[in-house]
């Protein structure tokens, strides 16, 4: 959710302040582009994996504040809820051993965490969807002690008019319930993909990532169940949008625009165009005005964290103090393993790699529309779904990645200079995975119907399975 804020408060001057500066910064911003500011940089990988925290009941654990001062690594962080913390990995260039090195990196960082819950008496979940998770857990009383938390969930409420949140779900069944804060989002987590590329290379990487954003949520997909109703394969991705929306019946068209988002468009020119949108079609959340040089764009990033499209780009800094750019993939539940995740983000990195490096770029003959609808149809339907793909026919996803995106991304792996083994290794997980159909939603759906088990029950089962290690396609019934 970003950077913490100094109150959960504001005035109308604090708005016009805040917008003030964020006019000003992102017109140095548009500066930066003419110019050529941004740092080079060669392919670069990194990840956030958001964790649940569970009790022996299996039911959400609110202790994460406990849990971090007694881990006591910065980057581990707090979440929207007391029951989730972020796992944050160190970015690696994309060459040669640096999967192998990112999954002994995330698998020590979770058995050190593991480790630390088991002194509280909790063990970790990595799900999209926690199957136990209640809308009674879902408070403000359980929400994480940051005032920047308190300001968002006073400023979506304000933008709704004091209106509570409807939730409507129709999946292989329908949800439809109200809620009065916004901690229906406390109830998805994800494992977000960071690539950081080349300025020249963002604007192709950026089309290239939404384009690839469908067949990523088909062969992820970890989130089934919301409070004992079976609805996406994906659910995380509607109950997120739903969940901050500001909009409300009298709400203005600029007010309305939504926050969680596929987006608008490709970009055409320069991701430039992402941060012009976020001045002019989304008001400001959070005003937390800051005494602070244009440079730092302490008001932009700030801006830029309040609005949750799938794709992201977010602006860093390099320690040189050079400006840089990267994508984060927000699609990929987390779970069900870690080798699972390393999987699935080589995929990422080899796809967007092989796609945007084509001689004709993908954007310009998949429509923006078939690639937004393609999304949305492998987050309800997995791997089940009919996607359309660069200029033919609407064809299977489990068809379309096992004989067409597979081979693309091993080859925009190799292309890399990733290890040849360690290609083929992950591409491998995420190739029987899908030719099994055995995605961790699948494996939910069919655990619940050959024993016709109570949430707590299939969970438990979950958990060992994660425990073990081995990917979700080998996990039997």
């Amino acid at each position: 959710m970003g950077q913490e804020i100094a109150s959960s408060h504001f005035s109308e001057q604090d708005f016009e302040q805040f917008n003030e500066r964020l006019g000003a910064e992102t017109t140095l911003l548009s500066d930066w582009f003419k110019q050529g500011r941004f740092a080079p940089a060669e392919p670069t990988g990194g990840f956030e994996l958001e964790v649940w925290l569970v009790d022996k009941h299996l039911r959400p654990a609110p202790i994460n504040a406990a849990f971090l001062e007694r881990y006591g690594d910065i980057d581990a962080v707090p979440e929207l809820s007391r029951f989730n913390i972020e796992l944050n990995t160190t970015p690696l260039v994309l060459n040669q051993a640096a999967l192998a090195a990112m999954h002994r990196e995330l698998d020590d960082t979770l058995k050190n965490c593991t480790h630390t819950a088991a002194e509280l008496d909790a063990r970790l979940a990595i799900i999209g969807i926690l199957p136990t998770v209640g809308n009674a857990d879902l408070t403000v009383a359980n929400m994480s002690d940051m005032e920047r938390y308190r300001a968002l969930n006073e400023q979506v409420l304000r933008m709704r008019q004091g209106r509570p949140i409807e939730l409507d779900i129709e999946g292989r069944e329908r949800l439809q319930t109200s809620h009065s804060d916004v901690m229906l989002e406390a109830a998805t987590t994800s494992f977000q993909i960071h690539l950081q590329a080349d300025p020249s290379q963002m604007v192709r990487a950026y089309n290239a990532a939404m384009i690839a954003s469908a067949p990523m949520v088909a062969l992820s997909a970890n989130s089934p169940y919301l409070f004992g109703k079976d609805l996406w394969d994906e659910t995380r991705i509607p109950l997120f949008e739903q969940s901050v929306t500001t909009q409300s019946p009298k709400a203005s068209a600029r007010s309305a625009s939504r926050r969680v988002t596929f987006g608008s468009g490709y970009i055409q020119n320069s991701v430039l165009e992402l941060f012009e949108e976020n001045l002019e079609k989304y008001p400001v959340l959070l005003p937390d005005a800051q005494e602070t040089a244009a440079e730092e764009l302490c008001h932009v990033c700030l801006h830029n964290g309040t609005l949750w499209r799938w794709n992201r780009v977010l602006i860093g800094f390099s320690d040189e103090g050079e400006p840089t750019l990267r994508i984060e993939h927000r699609v990929v539940p987390a779970g069900p393993t870690i080798s699972d995740a390393i999987a699935n983000a080589a995929l990422l990195f080899g796809l967007v790699q092989d796609l945007s490096t084509q001689e004709v770029a993908p954007e310009k003959v998949l429509t923006f529309e078939d690639a937004r609808s393609n999304f949305y149809a492998a987050a309800r339907h997995g791997l089940q779904a009919e996607l359309k793909w660069l200029g033919g026919p609407k064809q299977g996803a489990r068809k379309l990645i096992l004989d067409y995106l597979l081979p693309r991304a091993r080859r925009g792996l190799l292309s890399l200079g990733i290890d040849r083994l360690d290609a083929e290794k992950y591409i491998d997980i995420i190739h029987r995975r899908v030719d099994s159909g055995q995605t961790g939603a699948h494996w939910q759906r069919e655990f619940i119907k050959k024993h016709q088990c109570s949430m707590a029950q299939m969970t438990a089962a979950y958990l060992e399975r994660q425990e073990q290690g081995r990917p979700v396609h080998e996990w039997p019934l």
